[in-house]
């Protein structure tokens, strides 16, 4: 690679929390960056941010339905047509529905809000894998990052089942992709973030946020930037040997009793 080349990366969910935080990570590291997300506002907030930062011409941003395979197809078309074919991908886009008390309790969940998750948090990632693997295999390189989380690999204390299976599902791509690509020059991987401070956790003195820290070695919660460092040295050339490998990144919450 050319040390004036940029490469593209695309981030789902990359509006807020982990997503922007990844973003600005990338942008950091000499990517160009295509976020997209299915809220108008929160495309057009990040959009503003990291242009100003960086400049228009190495921030993309659109309002993606990541349920609807052709709007996929159509986004990663558009990146491709503007730039070129992206070479990293991260699957950061989920949702976990909640009740008034916590997680939807497993009887009182309709199937509607079953596959709403699905389609989002596993679905969702498995049509932009499909979207993103041609072009990647043309040009020999890629990198897929899986953003999964602490609630599919331990107990899961506050997630509801919906949002559990579905990033373990996310763990069985990752261990499905490996083989087929692995020698096109392309590495998938998964980060298993524990409790991270940002919208769709809560704030820090929430009574679930409160119970979760008294687990948590470190004796804090993380932070969106620190998961996004993670992401963006998986994303990195350098790391072509780490593959099909789930990291943990959670404080130590992971091996606490």
């Amino acid at each position: 690679m050319r040390d004036d080349h940029l490469r593209v990366a695309v981030v789902t969910g990359g509006t807020t929390g982990i997503g922007l935080a990844t973003a600005r990570a990338l942008l950091q590291s000499r990517h160009r960056v295509a976020v997209f997300s299915q809220n108008d506002d929160k495309v057009r907030v990040a959009a503003a941010e990291l242009q100003k930062v960086h400049g228009p011409d190495r921030v993309l941003a659109r309002t993606v339905d990541l349920a609807h395979a052709a709007a996929i197809q159509a986004f990663f078309a558009a990146v491709t047509a503007a730039w070129e074919a992206p070479a990293v991908l991260v699957c950061n886009a989920g949702i976990s529905p909640k009740g008034p008390d916590g997680a939807v309790p497993f009887g009182a969940m309709t199937l509607r809000q079953w596959n709403e998750v699905m389609a989002i948090n596993l679905t969702g990632a498995m049509l932009c894998c499909q979207a993103a693997l041609p072009g990647m295999v043309k040009n020999g390189f890629g990198r897929i990052v899986l953003v999964g989380s602490i609630a599919a690999r331990a107990r899961p204390r506050i997630a509801g089942a919906s949002y559990v299976t579905s990033k373990a599902g996310l763990a069985g791509l990752t261990r499905a992709l490996v083989e087929p690509y692995s020698r096109a020059g392309i590495t998938v991987n998964l980060v298993a973030p524990g409790r991270i401070l940002t919208d769709m956790s809560g704030r820090a003195d929430s009574p679930a946020n409160l119970d979760a820290l008294g687990r948590i070695p470190c004796g804090r919660f993380g932070r969106p930037d620190e998961v996004a460092a993670l992401v963006a040295f998986l994303a990195k050339e350098t790391s072509g040997f780490i593959n099909g490998a789930t990291i943990d990144i959670n404080g130590g919450e992971f091996v606490a009793p």
